[in-house]
């Protein structure tokens, strides 16, 4: 996992990439760009879909970084990825396949209890592959406001305040959404509860 870049080092090169020095922003974007794929994945489900998504957020966010103002430059980011998610899924109007890739992405934090258990065996392996399509399933059977908030937040570990930001939405708003998710991703999980042993449920 790539380690943030001292606050002092991160304002210098934003402050060159303002100036026009894609090596700066470039730099920059290197430090995000894992967990920056790993949010439009679990967003949008495929991978095409969401190599796309980032390439086109990376873009705008290169062309409009003199309108950044300070503050967290990784949530700034993450809320272009995020619209460039929501433009993608507006366009496609269609449920994004199920891919079972991203639930093996180990993360830190809130985030570990939709991770599998590691896998012992060919049983093990089986059952974990069957666990993970279906917390896929969950993810994808939720409307885009909640998935995407779920995702934020029990996955990728931001907090209200963050998302609120990379929403653009009051926090209330955040805290609501967040909670019909997890109630719809728990009663999904709940109704193939025989496939559940192994793995912490959401809250």
């Amino acid at each position: 996992m790539t380690l943030p870049l001292p606050p002092a080092d991160e304002s210098r090169l934003i402050e060159a990439a303002r100036s026009g020095d894609l090596e700066a922003f470039n730099a920059l974007i290197r430090r995000y760009q894992d967990r920056l794929y790993n949010l439009a994945y679990r967003i949008m489900g495929d991978h095409d879909s969401a190599a796309d998504a980032v390439q086109e957020a990376l873009i705008a966010a290169f062309r409009g970084i003199r309108s950044f103002r300070g503050g967290s430059f990784q949530a700034w980011l993450a809320r272009i990825v995020t619209n460039a998610c929501y433009d993608e899924l507006r366009r496609r109007r269609r449920r994004p396949q199920a891919s079972l890739e991203a639930l093996f992405v180990v993360d830190q934090g809130p985030e570990a209890e939709w991770t599998l258990p590691p896998v012992e065996g060919p049983e093990t392996y089986v059952e974990n592959r069957e666990l993970a399509e279906l917390l896929h399933q969950a993810l994808q059977s939720l409307p885009e406001d909640q998935r995407v908030v779920l995702v934020l937040a029990d996955v990728e570990g931001y907090s209200y305040e963050e998302i609120a930001e990379i929403l653009r939405v009051p926090v209330g708003t955040v805290k609501s959404r967040l909670s019909r998710a997890r109630m719809r991703a728990r009663d999904f999980l709940l109704a193939h509860r025989e496939l559940l042993p192994g793995i912490r449920r959401p809250p």
